[in-house]
This record gives C-alpha cells, structure tokens and sequence, in this order.
C-alpha cells in the first residue's frame, strides 16, 4: 500500500511517499537534480512499487523547495538536513525497519556522499555528479573524457555508415574537431576543494559499505569514472548510455538494488 505523508525539516514541512510492505531492510530513495519523488518518466514510483512488492518498505520525498514540499531549494549541497529528516521520518513511519539503505543517482548520489546521514545500511550511488556546474553541449566542460571520446570514434570507425556520412559532409566538422581536440588534452590534477576532490574524500572516509552504478554511456558517469578514484567501493557498470536507467535498463537497476537489500 502507497501512502502520502509529510514530515519536518528545519521548519519546513516537506512531502513524502511510503510504499509499506512488512520487511525490516528499507529503501530509501533520493531524487536527484530538481526531480520530484516520482523520478523521471515515474521511474522511482515504479522502483518504489517494485521493491515493496518485493517485502521492502521504500521511502521518497521532495526536498526543500521541490515539488510538493515546502522551503527554498537551495541544491543538492545543501541538502543533508533533508536527507537526515527524512532517515528519522522512515524510522517512524515504518518502525519494524532496522536497516535502512539509500539509493541516490546523479547529484543525489553525491549528496549522499557528501554528508554521510545518519547512519545507514548501504548506499547505492548511481552516476554521481562531478561537475561543478551546468554545462551545456557547447560548454568544453561538457565534452566527455577522453577515453569515453576514443571508443566512441574508434566504434563509429568500425561503421560503413558513420564513414559514409563523413564522405557525404553530413558530419559536423567543428564538433568532431572539438571532440578531437580533447583527445590530446591532459588530465588536470583535481583542485583542493573541487566537487570530485571532496567526493574522493568522502569516499575515502565511508562508514558504510557502499556500491557506485555507471552507465557507461552517460556523460556524468564518464565525468565521475575519469576525476574520481572509488577505492575499494565496489564499481558495477551497465553498458547502456541511461543516465536515469530506463526502459530496459530499469529491471538491471532494480535486480542490483534488491541484491544489498538482502
């Protein structure tokens, strides 16, 4: 059974859903970037039923400022309060959980990273958010490591098709010379104090076990693969270029959920 509550954090009332079910390992689900609790396309609202009807109470809500819950939205670095709220709400409104794990893609993934809540179970961190700001497709930030460049250049290579297109002149020049460019570029060392230097750390320092979800076709999965460095943390990688695993990629996503769950 699915149900709407409300729970409060630093004043603000903020919205949440419940799907119950009678195991005491939980889920909770953080949204990433500015989505609402139901994720994209109702991705989360379709996980949370899953794994409920699986024997696991799943808890989502919408930060400050997002969707139905109350506050400003201050992003996802200032959102350790939220996560904290929300752990101790779970807690309450299904008491037979003693094991809570967190599951977060994108910047979600990050924030849960960075202020290491209350503790937890596990954490599940999908495509972690590396950049240190919107960049868009003509931005060079945006471009993707070189690697992730290299394979997908010598892929199309291999394609009569994409060679075709070259020869025709339907290939647009100034991006695959940008694409090119990059390919000789050096790393850069992190920067003290850059996005991905604090997630090396907070990864470094982890109390809880943790497992990190790459699509390996996602620009923000090769962006976090190329600056950071996972250490132990166990690297699983889906050859798919989902950002928020979708469609097909939905079932793999939920089987590598329901098996720390366990």
């Amino acid at each position: 059974m699915r149900r709407h509550l409300s729970f409060a954090c630093e004043g603000a009332a903020l919205a949440a859903t419940l799907d119950d079910a009678p195991g005491t390992t939980g889920l909770l689900i953080v949204s990433g970037g500015n989505e609402i609790r139901s994720g994209a396309h109702r991705g989360m609202a379709m996980l949370a039923q899953q794994i409920a009807a699986a024997g696991h109470p799943v808890f989502r809500f919408d930060r400050r400022g997002i969707g139905d819950s109350e506050g400003e939205n201050r992003g996802f670095e200032a959102s350790g309060p939220d996560i904290a709220a929300a752990i101790a709400a779970f807690r309450k409104e299904a008491p037979q959980v003693t094991r809570i794990v967190a599951f977060g893609n994108c910047d979600a993934a990050s924030a849960l990273l960075l202020h290491q809540p209350l503790p937890l179970g596990a954490l599940i961190l999908a495509n972690p958010w590396t950049y240190e700001s919107e960049a868009d497709e003509s931005d060079e930030l945006a471009l993707p490591p070189a690697a992730a460049i290299r394979a997908r250049y010598w892929t199309r290579l291999k394609d009569p098709a994409s060679l075709l297109q070259l020869l025709r002149g339907d290939v647009d020049l100034k991006k695959l010379a940008r694409g090119l460019s990059a390919l000789g570029r050096r790393k850069p060392p992190l920067a003290a104090g850059s996005l991905a230097a604090r997630l090396d750390a907070a990864m470094a320092s982890l109390s809880s076990p943790a497992t990190i979800l790459l699509a390996t076709g996602d620009r923000t999965a090769q962006a976090f693969a190329a600056a950071c460095h996972p250490g132990a943390i166990r690297v699983e990688r889906r050859d798919s270029p989902s950002h928020s695993f979708a469609g097909d990629d939905a079932d793999w996503l939920a089987a590598r959920i329901m098996e720390r769950l366990s």
